[in-house]
């Protein structure tokens, strides 16, 4: 903090003298805020003579310091550095201006003559005059002198120290003379400022890039303390006494190190009570006469009272207010104006059976008392026991009064009464704008024929390509061809076990159906129909030639013979594991087949016409339930117990996973455009999924009672159906429209009856007719039916 002295030096003289006395320090200690005396020695013309004199001067200082005389040697360095200085520079950084009288010009010629040896000098020098005493040119700050006295021109030549040099003053080191304003304004000129000869400051050289300056800061242990001047551009280095600082400006802590913040409080008024007042000033003459000014308020408040302007208040009432529970609801009362009041439920009124002399009919018999005493509380009718009276004197005290008001006050105070807000909505705004069933004709609505010939279950179905000919496969051992017009069975084929599953190739052009029996698969030629077309499809099994070296497959391929070749089967494939479902590729020259295993081995792939047999996956992703090719594209579709797997077969990867949240998928069919996918489960859920939405079901059906097992889509119309074990079968519009921003149109149209449950299963699979919309169904009655 810089320290500002004012002093007033006074010196003795000798009226009848016109010499000045010379003073010369010789010791001084100065006190905040005091007043010292300088010892001086004074002399002159005639104090030489006649001896010393005493001078006097008085000091004024802000802050308490100690000021000694500086050695000699010390002020002959002063001199000699003091000597580049030029006149321009001495004037301006002098110490003291040019300020005395006129005769202090008088006085130095005359001291000059005199040969006085004492001169008294001072200098104040800044912290700017500290900088130029570092600069190369040593320029150093000299004060003029403060005596007049002529001195010798040695000891005039030699500069005390200056009275600031130690002054540890804050004040900026102000180089740039611009002033205090954004230095942006130079950021587009080779300089930064100006400085107090009015030269520029050109911004020094930065040629440093970002690894020099990590270099930087690596190696130089001062990097962290080292700033920038905005105002001058340079490096600054702070010192440990800045640093200090500004860690103490962090952490929120005063700038000054010996500044107390907490003090001791000065207590300005004594708390002891004085016996005499602060002043004797006598009580004025108003304070005994009564204010006019009063007086005209006070009347004009009594006017307005007269007048009925003003009126005093009401006392309080502290009567409390009391309300009845149980009188009428007044509209107009307050708790009836208040919009979330609820009324307490009213008692129900009292009934024959609370009589005094009720009638014989709601008197209780011994029996019936004594069933009214062993019921719950909760359970019976009435909380008390009728009872007859002769007259109403007789009537005793009921005993459960007090403990049933109790209750009552318990269920009004605890139970928690809310108000329901009723909207006034009309039920068949509620149910779903559906178009009517008749607008969506045609689909099957009756029954029109029944095929019998079965003596078991019939638990698959199969229907050619033309729609002529119909398959069924039976747990009686039996395959059957029928006539679809007549319900006439045309052929019947005897296998070794029960027939899981039947498909007829969808290939017009071949006339073959694969049937599944027990752990093998038979290629089957009916026989039926064209003579050329069964025919050609005998003709292109025979022309198969088996390849050079035989490659190892996972099923044995076996031409049939003899017996089997008379019946119409002509292909033999051979699994290692029962098989429980077969299914045709749409091209007719792959099918699918799915074993009773849960090896990797599940699902496997045959062509025919090449008699080729290989297994797509290699590790097992569960239980697999069917499996589906798609109708367009070169997917194939495998239904595990919950999930179902979309695979790529031409890139041989997992294109999606759908999530059936279902607890065991029954069967599942693909539209014939291929975008949605609808799945049958055990637990009564029909789910239909949009494979460009999401993997997620788009709609759950849960129509059905009991298990589904058979789900099917027709080719043509937009009809899909479902089988269950209660016997029923619903028919449902699914339309899917081309615009990928509507959504599939779901509206259950038809439930079919017919087939009779037997062994807890109801209709087995279901199956629509490929040209018209009719429907076939096989139970576990022994029956297959047509709806038209």
């Amino acid at each position: 903090m810089a320290i500002k002295t004012l002093a007033w030096f006074y010196r003795s003289s000798i009226a009848s003298s016109p010499n000045r006395c010379n003073s010369f320090y010789t010791g001084v200690t100065v006190h905040t805020g005091g007043v010292c005396w300088y010892n001086c020695t004074s002399q002159s013309s005639e104090g030489r003579q006649g001896g010393d004199r005493w001078g006097f001067c008085a000091v004024m200082l802000v802050l308490s310091f100690q000021l000694s005389i500086p050695s000699t040697q010390v002020l002959e360095e002063q001199a000699q550095e003091s000597d580049d200085l030029t006149d321009s520079e001495e004037s301006v950084y002098s110490g003291l201006e040019d300020s005395g009288s006129d005769s202090s010009t008088e006085e130095e010629a005359e001291d000059q003559d005199s040969g006085d040896e004492g001169t008294l000098k001072g200098s104040l020098l800044s912290k700017k005059a500290q900088a130029r005493m570092a600069s190369p040119k040593k320029e150093q700050v000299q004060c003029r002198s403060l005596e007049t006295e002529s001195m010798p021109s040695a000891q005039q030549g030699l500069p005390l120290r200056g009275e600031y040099e130690d002054d540890s003053s804050d004040e900026e080191d102000v180089r740039n003379t611009v002033g205090n304003i954004p230095m942006e304004w130079y950021q587009d000129y080779p300089h930064i400022g100006y400085d107090l000869d009015g030269k520029r400051i050109y911004k020094p050289i930065r040629t440093k890039d970002e690894l020099d300056k990590f270099l930087d800061q690596m190696e130089n242990p001062d990097y962290w303390r080292t700033v920038q001047d905005k105002q001058t551009g340079v490096d600054v280095r702070l010192t440990d006494e800045q640093v200090e600082l500004v860690q103490r400006l962090q952490k929120g802590q005063f700038g000054d190190v010996h500044l107390n913040p907490y003090e001791p409080a000065i207590d300005f008024f004594s708390s002891q009570v004085m016996i005499h007042p602060v002043t004797n000033r006598p009580a004025d003459k108003r304070s005994f006469i009564p204010s006019l000014l009063e007086k005209e308020k006070v009347s004009k408040l009594v006017h307005a009272i007269k007048m009925g302007w003003i009126k005093p208040r009401k006392p309080k009432e502290d009567t409390p207010t009391y309300y009845d529970l149980w009188a009428q609801e007044d509209p107009n009362s307050i708790l009836g104006r208040h919009k979330m009041h609820v009324p307490a439920p009213k008692l129900r009124l009292p009934g024959h059976e609370e009589s005094y002399n009720p009638p014989p009919e709601y008197l209780l018999s011994e029996e019936e008392k004594l069933a009214w005493e062993q019921q719950e509380a909760a359970e019976r009718k009435l909380n008390f026991l009728p009872q007859q009276y002769r007259c109403l004197r007789a009537v005793p005290a009921y005993p459960r009064f007090i403990h049933e008001r109790f209750e009552r006050c318990l269920d009004l105070y605890l139970c928690p009464r809310q108000r329901k807000m009723r909207v006034n909505v009309d039920p068949e705004d509620l149910i779903p704008k559906l178009p009517k069933p008749r607008d969506l004709q045609p689909f099957p609505t009756t029954q029109a024929l029944v095929y019998r010939g079965h003596t078991g279950l019939v638990r698959c179905l199969s229907v050619s390509p033309s729609g002529q000919w119909l398959v069924s496969g039976s747990d009686d051992g039996t395959v059957r061809f029928w006539e679809v017009s007549s319900a006439r069975c045309m052929k019947t084929l005897p296998v070794e076990g029960v027939v899981k599953s039947v498909a007829w190739n969808p290939n017009p052009a071949v006339c073959l159906v694969a049937v599944a029996v027990e752990q093998s698969v038979l290629l089957v030629n009916p026989c039926l129909g064209d003579k050329l077309l069964y025919g050609a499809t005998d003709q292109v099994i025979e022309a198969y030639e088996p390849p050079e070296e035989e490659r190892l497959q996972p099923v044995t391929w076996t031409v049939a013979a003899g017996t089997e070749h008379t019946r119409g089967v002509r292909l033999i494939i051979r699994h290692g594991k029962p098989v429980k479902q077969v299914t045709w590729h749409p091209r007719g020259d792959y099918l699918a087949s799915v074993l009773a295993d849960d090896g990797h081995t599940q699902v496997l792939i045959h062509q025919a016409s090449k008699r080729w047999s290989q297994s797509p996956f290699r590790r097992s992703k569960g239980q697999v339930q069917c499996v589906l090719f798609h109708p367009l594209r070169p997917f194939f579709f495998v239904a595990t117990q919950r999930y179902v797997r979309l695979y790529n077969l031409l890139k041989q990867e997992l294109s999606k996973k759908l999530l059936t949240n279902c607890k065991w998928v029954s069967s599942m069919a693909v539209h014939p455009a291929g975008d949605n996918l609808i799945c049958g489960s055990y637990d009564s859920k029909l789910a239909w999924f949009d494979l460009d939405l999401s993997t997620k079901p788009y709609r759950v059906l849960r129509h059905h009672k009991k298990a589904l097992r058979s789900v099917a889509f027709h080719k043509h119309y937009p009809l899909f159906a479902s089988g269950s074990d209660d016997g029923s079968i619903i028919v449902c519009h699914g339309m899917v429209y081309n615009d990928l921003l509507q959504n599939p149109l779901i509206v259950p149209v038809k439930v079919l009856k017919g087939h009779a449950p037997a062994r807890d299963l109801g209709v087995l699979d279901v199956l629509f007719h490929p040209t018209q919309p009719w429907l076939f169904s096989s139970g576990a009655d022994a029956t297959i039916r047509l709806f038209a």
